[in-house]
């Protein structure tokens, strides 16, 4: 799947999503999902950096 293929697809699942949730329902998701994005790239941060640190000591 390219990038455009992606975006589109993140897009329609929104989309989707928010036609079947109510304001608070879609706010609460939201915050959710970002909070979930935000812990797996500081998982996957921490995992580079201690690979990096392995390779380098």
């Amino acid at each position: 799947m390219n990038a455009c293929e992606l975006t589109a697809s993140i897009t329609a699942v929104a989309n989707a999503i928010s036609c079947r949730l109510n304001d608070e329902e879609l706010n609460i998701l939201a915050l959710v999902l970002t909070q979930l994005g935000d812990t797996l790239a500081t998982i996957a941060a921490q995992r580079s950096l201690c690979t990096s640190s392995e390779h380098s000591g």
